[in-house]
């Protein structure tokens, strides 16, 4: 029998699958500091992003996809 592979937690709670299958990410830089940043900066660092093609692979493997 097989194992069952386990589901990278720490990855499990910064990435989401969209409805097309593509893998869902927040930005970094939005945690501390704030002061020092522009609001519109700041601003943009809320919307989200989607992840490179070239870590998806990497990405989905720890999500167990």
């Amino acid at each position: 029998m097989g194992n069952k592979m386990k589901t990278n937690r720490a990855a499990a709670k910064r990435f989401k699958l969209t409805g097309s299958g593509r893998i869902k990410r927040s930005k970094a830089y939005h945690g501390h500091l704030f002061t020092a940043k522009s609001p519109k900066r700041l601003r943009n660092l809320r919307k989200g992003g989607l992840l490179a093609a070239s870590d998806e692979a990497r990405v989905r493997k720890m999500l167990g996809k």
